[in-house]
């Protein structure tokens, strides 16, 4: 006889899932990407300016008048673009921005009269590119992360840096080989392809995909849509200037925008030549600068989601300040390892302000009006950059230098991290229902 054969049972090997990658870390990239474009086009003024006087003759008034258009708007657009995607949606307002960056482009590209460099460059370009500013990346943070918010924050809002140092010499090249036309068609070409991506992958919020936000432990519902529209961000400063703590984030942040984009982007260069240092080797360290913005602005997120925001506030400005006053004494005809080394510590502080700034609006003012003061207070940086900008000039021209420059830089930082001293999360009510 045969022994029975008893078959064996067959052992499932449960399947070995690969973890998802979560839907808020493909929005936070495409809004990366968008944010970058949207900073490269800051740069464009300072390379139109010689090409179009060569070509079409026209006094440097005009184009200041168009430029300072848009710098305006760029500043002050972006409350108002955040009460927009409160009460419309995030998507919309995003196509409809990058809609008006690329009808901006086209006209200035094809313009003949002064007043179309006015329309195109400085008022739809302007429009569309604040909208698309450091509110975007604030109110794309708000929605999709409860986690990791800081760090989140912190790379989307140096990735307009970074488009705006770093790409800076793909569209020199651009322009020298095929012209300042070519240059700007590139910037509006650019917005135009990422139509696409926006219209597949960023949504409202995760509810509407079924998901929730990045570190949520259940359901979120998405907020109701809020009601005034674009008067909302009227009524919300309106709101905040009754408060302390609004008054000190943005005193502190104007600070922040005049001792970065105001001065470092306005007269590093200039102030660098006059001690001998070629504009290559200057924009050079200009760009090391952009890079060590992303690292500074990511580590200070994540500093921010572990640390209190204020001590981080004040450590950065009295950090920034040192930099400041130290800075005559490391310029020199080369880049040596003492400018090197500049570049790369300013670079790390230069946005490092933004993530505890954007924190303790959301602290202060709650998840729903956070983006909108943020919104406010970065008009008061875009304020403090274009005073600081001007008063640099005047500097210059009654002291014969630049080293006064940068010590009332230095002392103004000063001051910021005395003022952010004066913030202490928690202890003010937010004063403003939504």
């Amino acid at each position: 006889m045969h022994a029975l054969r008893v078959p064996r049972p067959r052992i499932r090997r449960p399947r070995i899932q690969r973890p998802r990658i979560h839907r808020a870390w493909w929005v936070a990239a495409v809004v990366a990407l968008v944010i970058v474009t949207e900073g490269w086009s800051t740069g464009v003024p300072n390379m139109l300016t010689e090409p179009v006087l060569a070509q079409l003759g026209w006094s440097r008034g005009v184009l200041g008048t168009a430029f300072a258009i848009n710098m305006a708007l760029y500043g002050l657009t972006a409350p108002f673009a955040a009460a927009a995607m409160d009460r419309f949606g995030i998507r919309p307002v995003a196509l409809l921005a990058l809609a008006l960056v690329v009808a901006g482009a086209l006209v200035t590209t094809t313009m003949s009269l002064p007043a179309q460099l006015i329309l195109g460059w400085g008022l739809l370009v302007g429009l569309g590119t604040g909208a698309l500013s450091l509110t975007f990346g604030a109110v794309v943070t708000e929605r999709w992360f409860h986690a990791r918010r800081g760090l989140v924050s912190g790379v989307l809002t140096s990735s307009s840096m970074f488009g705006g140092m770093v790409l800076m010499p793909l569209l020199a090249w651009v322009m020298h080989h095929h012209g300042w036309r070519a240059g700007v068609a590139t910037v509006g070409g650019a917005s135009l392809l990422l139509v696409l991506p926006v219209l597949l992958v960023v949504r409202d919020h995760p509810a509407s995909v079924g998901t929730r936000p990045y570190g949520a432990t259940g359901f979120v519902p998405p907020p109701a849509r809020a009601d005034g529209g674009l008067g909302r961000a009227l009524v919300v400063l309106r709101r905040a200037l009754a408060t302390r703590a609004f008054w000190l984030l943005a005193l502190t942040f104007g600070v922040c925008g005049a001792s970065t984009n105001g001065v470092m982007m306005t007269h590093f260069v200039p102030a660098a030549g006059e001690v001998g240092m070629p504009t290559v080797v200057a924009a050079g360290l200009l760009a090391v600068m952009g890079v060590c913005n992303v690292v500074g602005a990511a580590a200070s997120g994540w500093l921010t989601d572990r640390y209190g925001p204020v001590l981080l506030l004040v450590g950065y400005y009295g950090a920034r300040a040192v930099s400041l006053v130290l800075l005559p004494s490391v310029l020199g005809p080369g880049a040596g390892t003492a400018a090197v080394g500049f570049a790369v510590a300013y670079g790390l502080l230069d946005l490092a302000t933004v993530p505890p700034t954007i924190a303790l609006c959301r602290t202060y003012f709650g998840p729903g009006n956070g983006p909108i003061v943020f919104g406010w207070v970065s008009a008061v940086h875009a304020l403090g950059a274009a005073s600081a900008a001007y008063l640099g000039s005047v500097g210059r021209e009654v002291s014969g230098g630049y080293d006064a420059v940068w010590y009332v830089s230095g002392v103004a930082c000063v001051g910021a991290a005395v003022l952010a001293l004066g913030l202490r999360a928690g202890r003010e009510p937010a004063p403003i229902a939504r």
